[in-house]
């Protein structure tokens, strides 16, 4: 896809309010019970940015206009999941977690419908030189489910949602971040983004590949931040692993913390990143009015005498933290059942968090940055 620096972009959609998503496979419907809660409180963002499944539901949001946003993210999720014919089951309770497991062992085996399914021909059986052999499944059903759910003509349009994906550069190592603001996006960098190996493939785009982003870090949020160095912002951070966990008394569980902490968000590594460059950036502002008027003029002194305040960000974090029945096999336990527990407990924890005094009386710290977790007192 070719770039378009050049291209200009009008003010359609307000850039300062930004919904930020992370990788995390079947968790993402969790996102988009945020996403309904936003939309039902009138707080949709103008700017999305995802990795992975967020990246996903990222481009399913920017690519439709408002009034269709829930009715395809509900699309893909119920296409992505499976009505399974059992019992009725609880939330708790040994049946369910064994119910959860049969179900991520049939989407091993079988694949998910409109997303991947098993190759054909075993990835040891092909020859070396085939980016087939170092897959375990083909993800050409998520092309075309794309291309049903999400209009790119509407992403690439000079009034869109921005919309930001991230991929690592397989060659290079190297991070890269596809924006609408920057590029014509395609279908393409929507599955790279979430192309995690080795059960995914890479995906070549303008002849390099690319892997799942979150192989490097699964959160957008320090891109949004640097993006945007006047701050101003209002950012609604979604997480679909959870940093803090009990102490494991099993395998099982030792591999389920494992998965969360490597996955979880660096919001907090971000958040204290970013405060300690505005200190500095105060710093080096108060130490060059301190300077002799003669060197005041120098280029180096005009250059730190002359960067803009900052306007400050609130971040609102809202993180899944339902472990019911839950293992290492969640981010790829599909079924019906879950999905829609996911999806209830997104609304449920942006609903209460809009609604709390502490975010609607909240104020911007100058130069700073707020952080609020007010979900965690649901639980």
């Amino acid at each position: 896809m070719c770039a378009m620096a050049d291209r200009k972009f009008d003010a359609a959609h307000d850039e300062s309010t930004v919904l930020v998503l992370q990788g995390g496979g079947a968790l993402g419907s969790y996102q988009a019970g945020v996403y309904q809660a936003l939309s039902e409180s009138g707080a949709a963002p103008g700017w999305v940015a995802g990795i992975s499944i967020g990246a996903i539901n990222a481009a399913i949001i920017a690519g439709n206009p408002a009034e269709k946003r829930l009715e395809r993210l509900r699309a893909f999720w119920d296409l992505a999941s499976a009505r399974v014919t059992a019992p009725a089951l609880s939330r708790d309770g040994e049946p369910r977690r064994w119910f959860n497991e049969m179900s991520a062992a049939t989407v091993v085996m079988l694949g998910i419908r409109g997303f991947f399914e098993p190759r054909i021909v075993p990835p040891s059986w092909l020859l070396p030189t085939s980016p087939d052999a170092i897959s375990y499944y083909d993800t050409a059903p998520l092309r075309q489910t794309l291309l049903e759910l999400v209009d790119f003509d509407l992403i690439n349009d000079p009034g869109s949602v921005r919309l930001s994906v991230g991929a690592v550069n397989v060659l290079s190592g190297n991070f890269t971040y596809f924006d609408n603001r920057e590029r014509v996006i395609g279908p393409e960098h929507i599955m790279a983004s979430g192309a995690l190996p080795p059960g995914f493939p890479p995906v070549f785009i303008d002849g390099e590949p690319y892997w799942d982003g979150g192989l490097v870090s699964n959160t957008p949020l320090q891109y949004v931040l640097d993006a945007s160095p006047h701050g101003g912002l209002t950012v609604y951070q979604v997480d679909l692993f959870s940093a803090r966990g009990r102490m494991p008394l099993t395998m099982p569980d030792a591999i389920q913390r494992e998965k969360d902490i490597r996955y979880s968000s660096r919001t907090r590594l971000n958040t204290d990143l970013f405060k300690q460059m505005n200190q500095l950036r105060d710093a080096a502002r108060r130490l060059a009015a301190k300077l002799p008027e003669d060197l005041r003029e120098d280029s180096d002194v005009r250059m730190i005498a002359d960067l803009a305040r900052h306007d400050g960000v609130s971040i609102m974090h809202l993180i899944n933290r339902n472990e019911m029945n839950e293992s290492h096999s969640k981010d790829y336990e599909f079924s019906r059942y879950t999905i829609d527990e996911h999806w209830g407990c997104g609304f449920d924890d942006a609903h209460f968090s809009l609604r709390h005094d502490k975010w609607r009386h909240r104020r911007k710290k100058p130069d700073g940055i707020v952080t609020f977790d007010l979900s965690q007192e649901r639980i």
